[in-house]
């Protein structure tokens, strides 16, 4: 993967929708960002306006999504953004929201890439740290895992491989990229969120998502989709695979590596970018030691 430049949009664009969790409207707004921001998160319907600088370390544990904090303040359902500004190379980025949950919209990062992608890139004059695998790592367990492991080629490869046992009504199934903008876009970014219509019947009874059909998001019987179509056969395993970028992108840096997760989640995803992270600065630790 070539070193580049860090990188923000030209000019600010929006997005908006409905949460799936609480079903309230959300707008989230992007802004161009200086050099060495980063992406950074602003809760605007909140009177002290609470920013949050994007990073695994503000994560918080929440069942199905991954959600940032910044003291009482919560950002949910980040991982597809954030899917879609790292695949995009867009590193400075101002984010404002309007309420905790962003937008489900259809399931998938398509939206968000729509906007980016009308907004324009900028190359600005710093470089982009890069962290390059140089070893093998798997943490899990034999049921679900996660393993990093050096590119072959000097480029970041992602794959995931789904399979629920043979009574799940969603079908075995895996998909592998070597990542680059392109392919994000056309094969990876409109893949939808899924779930079984047992998973929506307890949700519901739980109070949440109850506004949420088979044409939010994919939602499968035993016959298959509910009320919708794939785009993909293997649309499942594609979509945790925009849910393995964008959770590792909370590292903040580009990756050169190979990633293949086994029946992961966002927790093992977590777990695996807080590892990467601080392999990443014991190597900074130790390099200033030897120039010191």
């Amino acid at each position: 993967m070539r070193q580049r430049n860090e990188h923000t949009i030209a000019h600010h664009c929006q997005v908006e929708g409905r949460g799936y969790w609480s079903g309230q409207h959300v707008c989230v707004r992007l802004f161009p960002a200086s050099i060495g921001t980063g992406i950074r998160m602003v809760r605007t319907d909140l009177a002290e306006k609470p920013l949050l600088k994007v990073g695994v370390g503000a994560r918080q544990d929440q069942q199905l999504r991954t959600t940032l904090a910044c003291g009482t303040a919560r950002f949910a359902m980040v991982e597809h953004l954030l899917a879609a500004l790292y695949a995009l190379e867009i590193d400075n980025c101002i984010v404002e929201v309007n309420a905790e949950e962003l937008p489900g919209l259809d399931g998938s990062a398509a939206a968000y890439v729509d906007a980016l992608r009308s907004a324009g890139l900028v190359i600005q004059a710093a470089p982009k740290s890069q962290l390059i695998v140089d070893r093998t790592i798997r943490i899990g367990t034999a049921a679900s895992w996660l393993e990093v492991s050096p590119s072959p080629d000097g480029y970041a490869h992602f794959e995931y491989q789904l399979d629920y046992g043979p009574d799940s009504p969603i079908k075995p199934q895996s998909h592998r990229a070597r990542m680059s903008a392109e392919t994000f876009c056309h094969d990876i970014a409109s893949a939808r969120t899924f779930v079984t219509a047992e998973q929506v019947a307890e949700l519901s009874k739980a109070g949440v998502a109850g506004h949420v059909t088979g044409k939010d998001l994919l939602v499968f019987d035993e016959q298959g989709p509910v009320g919708n179509l794939l785009r993909y056969k293997n649309e499942c395993a594609r979509h945790k695979l925009l849910d393995l970028v964008g959770d590792l992108a909370l590292v903040g840096c580009d990756l050169v590596g190979r990633f293949v997760s086994h029946r992961g989640g966002h927790s093992l995803n977590a777990t695996v970018a807080k590892k990467l992270l601080a392999v990443a600065n014991t190597a900074i630790e130790s390099n200033t030691r030897r120039a010191a």
